[in-house]
């Protein structure tokens, strides 16, 4: 089988790594792809965001399946148009990426569905945020409702700090917002495949958003991950499919706008049990390379079932028991104004300690690799526990060469605390 990945990231490289060892790729197209993908899938310059260029090239080759990474061309509807020419596609329509596309959607929908989460108002004004704060104690957490590529969240400690976050939001002409209450516990996240109806899990993780060490300084798309999340029990992954996965499937099948694809539950655990945070419409990045570190079974195969409508009854998704950990390295200045075109070097080195280095913004000018992006490189290895894999990525980050990169020295930090409690 033809089969074309859209995207460019770190989790593209993830998924065309593990797309590529299936014995039912024939061949693997990758739009727009970066360096790394092309050690797996040829690239191809095509633009997500021009469909008919899209449905063209797959007509042209002969592609059988297509596997859409990123959030932004769920959202805007490609995986519909792709369907309308008969062929299978993992991802969810742009009806049931509102889930991601939305925050107040969502909100919405676990307003009627009782599914557990923070309470909330929607917002699309400046003056009429800033009135709605009173109705909510501080600290807060103030969202953009679009995409915002992971960074559109403020937790404000502080009603001036609030303040500055809802002026810049409506800083922009037709903004929208959703204010929430603030919600204390551990951040976890949850991934099943759903084909419409049957669900398959697949999986847990917990990554670090914040910039610095020690969870400090703004929000990024991702510092980090590791996975299992051993704090997320299998007695409460139960539960949080139970009252909050299964509804939202059921809600969103009940409303015409069947979610097939890999549905993340970015949870809370809180004193009262999991609570929603927010949905994505895909794989996290990092939190796909971790787990594609793990996984066991024919990703091919897996996609596929859920594609056609084929999940239920299907076995457990298989796992390693090993601990998989990825270090993000970053341009300097990210994420407010990374700086691009440093040189990496190293990252033959860093593979032969068995770490797997996917690259994410990269491009490569005359044989030699250079930053083009904010997040560069995820430097993923595996372990028995969370410490050995940390020890291990670590390790391979020490062989990499990118002066004008950085990393944080800690992800994986809260598990290697409880482990050598």
């Amino acid at each position: 089988m033809n089969i074309l990945l859209i995207g460019s990231g770190g989790r593209e490289h993830a998924l065309a790594w593990r797309l590529a060892q299936s014995p039912g790729c024939t061949k693997l197209y990758a739009a727009p792809g970066n360096p790394g993908i092309a050690e797996h899938a040829d690239l191809v310059a095509l633009d997500p965001a021009d469909h008919r260029a899209v449905i063209d090239f797959c007509i042209r080759h002969s592609i059988g399946f297509v596997v859409i990474g990123p959030e932004a061309p769920l959202v805007d509807g490609l995986a519909d148009n792709i369907r309308t020419m008969g062929l299978p596609v993992f991802g969810p329509d742009k009806a049931a990426a509102r889930l991601e596309g939305s925050k107040g959607f969502t909100k919405d929908l676990c307003a009627r569905a009782n599914i557990p989460t923070a309470a909330y108002a929607k917002v699309i004004s400046r003056d009429g945020a800033l009135a709605t704060l009173d109705d909510f104690t501080i600290p807060v957490v103030i969202k953009a409702d679009g995409l915002a590529a992971g960074k559109g969240v403020t937790v404000a400690m502080s009603r001036e700090e609030a303040e500055g976050a809802i002026a810049d939001l409506f800083s922009v002409s037709g903004a929208e917002a959703v204010i929430e209450e603030f919600m204390e516990g551990e951040e976890v996240s949850l991934f099943v495949l759903s084909d419409g109806s049957a669900i398959l899990p697949f999986g847990s993780a917990q990554d670090h958003k914040r910039v610095g060490d020690g969870d400090t300084g703004p929000n990024t798309g991702g510092m980090g991950a590791y996975s299992p999340a051993p704090v997320l029990t299998p007695a409460l992954e139960q539960r949080a499919i139970d009252e909050i996965v299964a509804p939202t499937v059921a809600a969103l099948a009940a409303m015409g706008a069947p979610f097939s694809g890999v549905l993340f539950a970015g949870l809370m655990l809180t004193a009262d049990g999991p609570k929603l945070i927010e949905y994505n419409a895909r794989f996290g990045d990092p939190e796909c390379q971790v787990l594609m570190m793990r996984l066991q079974d024919d990703l091919l195969d897996l996609m596929l079932a859920t594609a056609r409508g084929e999940l239920a009854g299907r076995d457990a998704v298989r796992f390693s028991a090993d601990t998989a950990l990825t270090v993000v390295m970053a341009a300097r200045g990210y994420p407010a104004a990374p700086e691009t075109g440093g040189a990496i070097d190293g990252i033959a080195a860093a593979e032969k300690t068995g770490a797997r280095v996917f690259q994410a913004g990269t491009r490569s000018d005359d044989g030699k690799l250079f930053a083009a992006g904010g997040r560069v490189l995820a430097v993923t290895a595996t372990g028995a526990n969370a410490g050995a894999a940390q020890a291990a990525a670590y390790a391979a980050v020490g062989k990499i060469h990118f002066p004008s990169g950085f990393n944080r020295g800690d992800i994986g930090w809260r598990e290697v605390e409880r482990e050598t409690r």
